[in-house]
Parts: C-alpha cells; structure tokens; sequence
C-alpha cells in the first residue's frame, strides 16, 4: 500500500513538472511567435525602416559643432556601436537599423545618410542577408551575390559623395541555441567568408577594412567573452572593434581634419 502511495505521489510530481515545462516551453514559444508577427507587420508597414529616424534632432549635420562626421551605418550590430571615446572633434551618428538586410540598409541610404554629409562611414551589414540560406537553400548563391552588389552599391554612393568607408567585415555568429539549430546550416558560416573575402576585394583609397572577424572570432564562431546573443556582441567586443577604429581614426590612414 505504501509502495502505491510512493508511486502515485511520484508520477503525481512528475506530471505537474511536466507541466510547468510544457507551460514555460509554451509561454516562450508565444512570445517569440509574438515578436517575429510584430516584426513582420512592422516590416510591412515600413519595409525600408525610413521613419524611424524621421524625428531625429541629428537628422542634419548642421545641428552638429564638430567638424568631422562619423556614421555607424547598418544593421543591428551598427544599431548597438557605441562610439569610442575621447576621440576630439568627431561626431558620431548611428544609423542601424536591426533585422535589416543589405536591401534594406541599401534602399534607405540616400534618406538616412545623404542629409548627414558624412566624412566617415562605418558599414556593418550583411548577416541577416546570409542567416536567410537554411531556409532558402536553393536561393543560397542569389542571396550571397545580392549581398555582395548591395554592399557594392552602398561604397560606391558613399565614395561618391566623397566620404571615406570603413567596411567592417562580417563576424559570424555564437552558439546556436537548441530552437534555432533545425534553421540553421554551416553554410552560413561558409557564406560569411566568402562575402568578408569579397570585401577586401573593394578595398581602396577611400575604402579601408575593419577586420571585426579577425578580431572575434575562433574557429568560425565569436569568442566566448565576446558574445551577447547568438547575433550580437556584447560591450567588451565593442571595446575592441573600438580600439581598432580609434587606430584607423587617429593613425593617419584617414584624413579627419580635412
């Protein structure tokens, strides 16, 4: 009888962790089903991301002292740069926008980088553009051609309105969480190479590389200190990729006093 009771009490707890599993897993899976939905209409609604800077007090640079312009340009990991410290007579404005792909950041450069007059433009983008190849692994050589012309366009405005770029290569991503690994492939990973060594390939007077691989990653993946999400870095890989452009800023290779 006491053995049944044991068995019962047992199976009792084991069905409400089960339970309160299924629950958390469930509330969880809403809640991402939920973000990617707003994402998506959010995109509908404006699928370049140009109001988003529509009421910025730094739209102009004339609101602007400093006699040199620096713009982080790009996607979510532009969007999250925080610019360097003491570094004189420079302004920094960001222009990322997060999820966006090379299309996007390309379709929305004349709005969001034209009225700024830019000297320097830092551009990261392009991962969110390759992360699509798992699911469209037919598309994969389209979705990394369209990358690299889009990236092309995107140096090209910029040399032409006479400002110096700073590609910053693509850094890959960090461990892949167990929900994502059914959407994910090492082609991506593949993918990053190739498109990072199609960036050296525009290198110039006026264009010059932030290797931000180099810098954060090991065996195809960001270093562990390094990472914030499975996208993202945290703050001391900011650090770094800031070190190196205060180097690029303040070394000469770039004429920020003109």
């Amino acid at each position: 009888m006491q053995k049944r009771k044991r068995l019962f009490r047992l199976a009792l707890f084991l069905s409400l962790v089960a339970l309160v599993v299924s629950l958390v897993v469930n509330i969880f899976l809403f809640s991402q089903a939920k973000s990617y939905y707003l994402q998506l209409n959010k995109t509908n609604l404006d699928p370049l991301g140009l109001q988003t800077f529509s009421g910025d007090a730094l739209a102009d640079r004339s609101s602007s002292d400093s006699p040199v312009t620096v713009v982080f340009f790009g996607d979510s990991r532009a969007a999250m740069w925080v610019e360097p410290d003491n570094i004189n007579n420079v302004s920094f404005i960001n222009r990322g926008i997060g999820s966006q792909t090379s299309t996007q950041v390309w379709g929305r450069f004349d709005q969001h980088i034209l009225p700024l007059h830019p000297d320097i433009i830092v551009v990261q983008v392009g991962i969110n553009d390759l992360k699509t190849i798992p699911l469209f692994p037919k598309q994969k050589s389209t979705i990394i051609s369209n990358c690299k012309t889009n990236i092309h366009k995107i140096v090209a405005r910029a040399v032409k309105q006479d400002a110096t770029v700073i590609l910053t290569t693509i850094f890959p991503i960090g461990p892949v969480p167990l929900i994502r690994q059914p959407f994910w492939s090492p082609d991506v990973a593949k993918a990053v190479e190739d498109v990072n060594a199609y960036l050296y390939s525009l290198k110039a007077k006026n264009v010059l590389i932030l290797d931000a691989y180099s810098l954060l990653v090991e065996d195809q993946q960001v270093k562990s200190q390094y990472i914030y999400d499975t996208l993202h870095i945290n703050p001391r890989g900011y650090k770094l990729l800031n070190h190196e452009l205060k180097k690029m800023l303040l070394a000469g290779l770039i004429d920020i006093h003109k």
